[in-house]
């Protein structure tokens, strides 16, 4: 739906102003799971891990609703630390779509975000004042949960060790790579020995199936050329931008702005999409591609298909989980605006 002040000011040309206390604030269940609840998924009939994760969760929940709230907590005895859940799946299993659910099932206060945006929130707030404006929640929920960079898994596996002692309830999600055999079953064993302390108190749940966003459906759009580009993208709304000075201008924008830069923004337009060689670039553009998932804004573009977005060096690398799940998301994103 047309927002009621559209902004066509390209993105390359946006600097966006965020306070911290927004970014607290913010942390909750992207747009487009506004109304998922556990009674919209569907899980597939022939994956039953994906019906044993609704009943699991809902369980969860009901124990989130009738636990201790607020200082009550401090009088939870020290050999019941409190509990957590952690979801591993393959890319478009719905992990996101469950642990939004759960969210919306769980007593306030309560915070939703991504791995990224946790450790954006570090980087605004401080340690300290992260733990401080968290440790009274119900539940923190992160999802995506990363382990291909060492510091920020310190940095998150510490900081959820001191939200569990006070008794913060943790749910997580992550990745496992698509037809990576037996790679599910080692990516939990990585984020339990990564959490060290925590890993006693998480429950693992592993989630079987197709990717939806992509199931039963055609191969995204082929490019556009330049001139078609522009008039569908001023057609929708939308703002367009030559591909390498958005993602010069990326790198002068923190991305914990990045959803901010999309604000007023019903469609992207990427003119001259080439294949992405940096990793810094790439991992840029990895976080403004979920955030665009997030607000489910399509994405035109000329140039390479954007499943040659990021180079086969880059899909082999340490962080080739980001970019697959970056490509499987502007791939839905693409057909949406196809669609449109």
């Amino acid at each position: 739906m047309p927002h009621a002040a559209l902004d066509q000011t390209p993105l390359a040309d946006r600097w966006p102003q965020v306070r911290p206390e927004r970014l607290v604030a913010e942390l909750v269940p992207p747009p487009r799971f506004d109304a998922e609840r556990f009674g919209t998924y569907h899980p597939a009939p022939d994956q039953p891990s994906q019906r044993a994760a609704v009943e699991t969760l809902e369980r969860y929940a009901g124990k989130l609703a009738s636990q201790p709230t607020g200082r009550r907590r401090w009088f939870r005895r020290k050999d019941e630390p409190a509990q957590g859940v952690y979801l591993d799946g393959g890319f478009g299993v719905g992990k996101t779509h469950l642990l939004a659910s759960l969210w919306h099932a769980a007593p306030e206060p309560k915070v939703f975000g991504t791995f990224v945006e946790l450790t954006n929130l570090v980087g605004a707030l401080g340690f300290a004042r992260t733990v401080e404006a968290l440790r009274d929640h119900q539940l923190v929920a992160i999802d995506e949960f990363e382990l291909d960079d060492p510091g920020d898994t310190v940095l998150m596996s510490t900081l959820l060790t001191r939200l569990s002692e006070a008794g913060v309830s943790l749910a997580a999600t992550s990745n496992t790579l698509p037809g990576a055999l037996g790679e599910g079953r080692f990516a939990a064993e990585d984020f339990l020995r990564e959490i060290q302390a925590l890993s006693s108190r998480f429950e693992v749940l592993t989630i079987d199936g197709e990717d939806y966003r992509h199931r039963g459906l055609p191969e995204a759009p082929p490019p556009l050329a330049d001139e078609d580009l522009a008039q569908r993208v001023a057609g929708a709304g939308g703002v367009l931008d030559d591909f390498p000075a958005l993602l010069d201008h990326l790198a002068k924008v923190h991305p914990s702005r990045y959803g901010v830069l999309l604000e007023a923004v019903d469609a992207v337009g990427w003119r001259g999409v080439q294949p992405v060689s940096d990793q810094n670039v790439a991992l840029r553009l990895v976080v403004l591609a979920d955030r665009l998932y997030d607000r489910d804004v399509p994405v035109f573009s000329s140039g390479v298909p954007l499943s040659e977005l990021f180079t086969p060096e880059l899909l082999r690398g340490g962080y080739r989980k980001k970019y697959h799940r970056a490509i499987s998301r502007l791939t839905a994103l693409a057909r949406e605006a196809c669609a449109a």
